[in-house]
């Protein structure tokens, strides 16, 4: 997104420069016609195109409207994630009792706020259809990406993965009925912020409502230099120029705020949110969050699905020393038993 105040003259113009050198050749051309070879008859009243023009200007305001709605609403979307990740890493950290020696709890913590950090990273390029697990690899381990990797809706198993765990955290005794009821609120908030931003990406804006002021507009465009080359002569060229530059940047303006999720200037700046609330978790909650909470599982050879349809089983956690990637062996000391997702 363009955040500087001075934009540059050159991206501003580069965006009609092949339509500003036809129309500059077409106003010189009508120009010579008139004035070297006297064909006076090709003027017409300039009433003509000033009430098209009126028209178009009208039409290009209600197109202009409708294109920052949908710039805007993007934006107050955004908006809304950065505080509910912040809500949602705080009930977190504070409905959990802090208690020292409780190595699954703290791992609960960081894994939560670690999958809400990756969770804005990957609807932001998730909706501009990138490769949405790119860089995860930093937030999640190797079994959570086993599992959204099977995914075609990142974001949206990110989120079922954090509602598992809360689940997990209540019959753990982590946090009661009524904490977990509002950490669920957040997500689901969460969860309906991507929905919103997806019905935007995929509601397309009528092409023949564009096509048809586009056609108007053109036609506006080849009628003004006859209107004004009786009153103007030579100087109808710039007249004509920067009439026509000025409607064809309205156009421009209003085709690029109706996307704003396409990667393109004027969208809303997802990543930049993406890392201001990355950054803000990390000042708030900890530095170490990639360093802690990175758990070996093993698998419980006798474990049972604990839900029909879910693929949740028992297993042993232990903290992964040296970033070794060993399972852990039978004869490991015993934990806590924990159940997660595979």
């Amino acid at each position: 997104m363009l955040l500087q105040k001075n934009i540059p003259f050159k991206y501003v113009f580069g965006k009609i420069k092949t339509e500003i050198i036809i129309i500059t050749l077409y106003a010189i051309l009508v120009s010579i016609l008139y004035q070297e070879y006297h064909l006076t008859r090709i003027s017409i009243p300039i009433s003509v195109p000033m009430i098209l023009g009126t028209v178009i200007s009208l039409l290009l305001g209600f197109r202009s409207n409708q294109a920052y709605d949908r710039w805007w609403e993007a934006r107050h979307i955004w908006g809304a994630i950065v505080n509910d990740s912040r809500t949602l890493a705080r009930q977190v950290t504070s409905f959990t009792p802090m208690e020292s020696g409780k190595e699954e709890l703290e791992n609960f913590r960081q894994r939560m706020i670690r999958r809400q950090i990756a969770w804005t990273y990957s609807l932001g390029r998730h909706l501009r259809r990138q490769n949405v697990l790119k860089g995860l690899d930093k937030y999640l381990d190797k079994r959570e990406l086993d599992y959204v990797r099977q995914m075609d809706n990142v974001p949206a198993a990110l989120i079922d993965l954090m509602g598992r765990d809360l689940q997990l955290a209540l019959e753990e005794g982590w946090i009661n009925r009524f904490q977990q009821v509002e950490l669920d609120r957040t997500i689901s908030r969460l969860c309906d912020a991507m929905g919103k931003c997806e019905r935007i990406k995929n509601t397309v804006f009528p092409s023949t409502y564009s096509l048809y002021i586009h056609m108007s507009m053109m036609l506006f465009i080849a009628l003004l230099p006859f209107g004004v080359i009786e009153y103007f002569g030579l100087f109808e060229v710039p007249l004509v120029v920067a009439i026509s530059a000025s409607f064809l940047l309205i156009e421009k303006m209003a085709i690029h705020l109706q996307d704003p999720f396409e990667n393109k200037p004027t969208d809303t700046p997802m990543t930049t949110i993406a890392q201001t609330i990355e950054k803000n978790l990390e000042q708030l909650y900890g530095t170490d969050l990639y360093n802690k909470g990175k758990l070996t599982v093993a698998v419980v050879a006798d474990a049972e699905p604990l839900s029909v349809g879910a693929k949740l089983y028992k297993t042993k956690y232990s903290r992964e020393e040296n970033n070794s990637k060993e399972m852990v062996a039978d004869n490991a000391v015993p934990q806590k038993p924990l159940y997660y997702m595979l």
